[in-house]
């Protein structure tokens, strides 16, 4: 399950990315990945200690908490810090699927499963070449080149890949979520259904038989797969 989710960041906050992310010192991008990851990869990260990271990371788990798809999608129970990546012409990131475990920073050891990965661009499409996020699903392969401040989520067991940048530059900041729900299926079942809901709410007043029913059910099935 594929999801796009439009302005998660303000074209202000995303100017404010910008300006902080110019002024950060960025580091080879295989220094955060796995060895098979690392004979793929190759591209800039700001280190994830470092202050920029922290401030921005902040600022979008801020925006996450005001973006119901985000929550409807991924039924976050945590989210990884977010990290701050760039691709200049001639970077790529070959076919590969995230760590299944990460290390949070700054903890002692806390430990978090990779469920859904996301992807939140912070550059206009418009001012580079390549850099497609493409993603392979049970579904097809689907290309992902999003306006600025549009976030992309995906299962993080899907095999995918960041096609080469052959003009400018290709900026975004990247985070995986455990789930209160692991299994894929499962997740996207309760996704469609929600959605549905939604839908449902438009038409007929909160307290309608079919509303309340199918409220009931979403919350029992929920209840039902989550891991707490």
């Amino acid at each position: 399950m594929l999801i796009q989710i439009r302005q998660v960041l303000s074209p202000e906050e995303v100017a404010h990315c910008r300006r902080a992310l110019e002024a950060a010192a960025w580091a080879d991008g295989r220094q955060t990945a796995g060895e098979q990851s690392a004979k793929a990869k190759f591209n800039l990260q700001v280190p994830e200690d470092s202050r920029v990271s922290r401030e921005l990371g902040d600022l979008i788990l801020r925006a996450l908490g005001r973006t119901p798809l985000f929550t409807s999608a991924a039924l976050p129970l945590r989210v990884y810090p977010p990290m701050f990546n760039r691709y200049d012409k001639g970077m790529k990131f070959d076919a590969h699927v995230d760590n299944a475990i990460r290390y949070v920073p700054g903890t002692n050891g806390f430990r978090l499963r990779a469920d859904v990965s996301s992807t939140l661009f912070l550059t206009d499409p418009a001012s580079y070449d390549g850099g497609e996020l493409v993603v392979e699903d049970t579904y097809g392969t689907h290309a992902v080149k999003l306006p600025a401040g549009d976030m992309v989520v995906y299962p993080a067991t899907s095999l995918h890949r960041v096609n080469e940048i052959t003009r400018g530059s290709r900026w975004s900041s990247f985070f995986w979520s455990q789930s209160l729900v692991k299994d894929d299926g499962k997740r996207a079942f309760l996704y469609d259904m929600d959605m549905a809901i939604i839908g449902v709410r438009k038409s007929l007043p909160d307290d309608h038989p079919s509303v309340l029913a199918l409220t009931s059910s979403y919350h029992n099935l929920l209840r039902r797969w989550s891991e707490i």
